[in-house]
């Protein structure tokens, strides 16, 4: 008899039963899809991985703590069999055939009734892999096809020709700390989405070299102490443009709410009754440090971690920073935005207790092509400062946890 390729098709399980035998690791990657469906699940099996328990315990799934008898797999709409018996999994395969129950089977396909196709999700989308047949089935391959189809919608990179999909409003995407393969992937689907993309200076600029000819960028770049954006105007820009029924990404380095001035635009955006969506990013105060092999907290060293922002110095009477409360923290204290202040800032924390040879480390241009790492101590920062040529962007990692790891540059 010729061999025929699988028909595929989409089982609605809400409320229906579905029997699982066996609780090993078949079962613990299979069963979150399950109870995602909204099927009533009953597994029997003597024993569970303590993930499949803790699904148990938690009332997603009914657990009969024995070995498969005749009989559980009739009255189900689908049959997943998995266990460690191939004497078990045989009878179970029969019966559910017997009662025309579709039946998988992790140790025979060829015996099976129905195959899990390799699958995997994008905003509201389904993709299935199957292959043709059973001879030569290669998981392995089934995944990378998946695979590349899901980063290929999330990112955007695949996109129906005739079914462009468009997020109305603006989007408040947190760009992440420089490197554009750090930017989230529905971060990068919103910008593979834009009409018009209102883009900061920290944010990854690769990415803009990406966007389609017909997406207008406007540069809102607010250079330190020189040429900038008014804030105000950035919230004219977004409404203006979102107003005229485009999609509008507003590309922010590292978290829109951190230190990013993120909610100043969302309100202006609420009031004039803008949609926006935001897109939490990966902060530079985490991410920098880490990617010069710097962990904010470790055991037996840090046990917490402070981010405050060094826009102003500590004797501004606009800082909102409590200094002396940060000199008495035995974590660590992360600056960010603080280069050209850092000099009082390290006087303010020696005068308030920390001791001079605190360790602190500067990170120009984290996670890019052009990081470097600057090692000091609060003695001697500013001077290290100004021969080493620091310059912003910079995160300043201040405490016992830049000593955690060898003071060697990163590439």
């Amino acid at each position: 008899m010729a061999e025929h390729p699988a028909y595929p098709v989409g089982l609605r399980l809400t409320g229906r039963r579905v029997v699982v035998l066996g609780g090993g690791q078949v079962a613990q990657r299979r069963l979150p899809a399950l109870i995602a469906a909204g099927a009533d699940v009953l597994l029997v099996s003597p024993e569970a991985t303590p993930s499949v328990e803790a699904m148990a315990d938690a009332g997603e799934i009914t657990w009969l703590r024995r070995p498969y008898a005749e009989g559980d797999v009739s009255g189900a709409w689908y049959a997943l069999i998995a266990t460690s018996d191939p004497v078990a999994n045989a009878t179970a395969s029969a019966e559910a055939e017997s009662h025309r129950v579709w039946c998988v089977r992790s140790d025979d396909a060829d015996q099976a009734t129905a195959w899990t196709p390799a699958t995997g999700t994008s905003e509201g989308v389904t993709v299935a892999v199957l292959t043709t047949s059973a001879r030569g089935r290669d998981p392995r391959h089934t995944a990378a096809i998946r695979d590349a189809v899901v980063a290929g919608l999330s990112d955007g990179t695949l996109v129906a020709p005739h079914h462009r999909t468009r997020t109305p409003g603006v989007a408040l995407v947190g760009g992440g700390p420089g490197d554009p393969d750090l930017i989230t992937v529905r971060g990068r689907r919103l910008l593979a989405e834009a009409d018009v993309v209102i883009a900061d200076r920290l944010g990854p600029r690769d990415l803009l070299a990406e966007l389609p000819p017909h997406v207008e960028v406007i540069d809102a770049a607010k250079i330190p102490y020189g040429r900038y954006m008014a804030q105000e105007a950035i919230n004219n820009a977004l409404i203006e443009h979102a107003g005229q029924g485009k999609s509008v990404v507003r590309l922010k380095g590292g978290d829109p709410f951190v230190f990013g001035r993120g909610m100043e635009e969302v309100q202006a955006l609420t009031e004039a009754g803008i949609p926006c969506t935001v897109v939490p990013g990966i902060s530079s105060s985490i991410s920098v440090p880490a990617a010069a092999g710097i962990p904010v907290t470790h055991r037996g060293v840090a046990h917490e971690f402070t981010v405050v922002s060094g826009h102003v110095a500590p004797d501004d009477e606009r800082s909102l920073v409590d200094w002396p409360a940060m000199a008495r923290l035995t974590g660590t204290l992360v600056v960010l935005m603080g280069v050209d202040k850092i000099g009082r800032i390290a006087e303010t924390l020696i005068a308030h207790g920390k001791a001079p040879e605190t360790p602190v480390a500067l990170v120009q241009e984290g996670t890019t092509a052009a990081q470097r790492r600057v090692d000091a101590t609060l003695a001697t920062v500013a001077e290290t400062v100004r021969t080493e040529g620091v310059k912003p962007p910079a995160v300043i990692v201040i405490g016992a946890v830049v000593d955690v790891t060898p003071p060697t540059e990163q590439p």
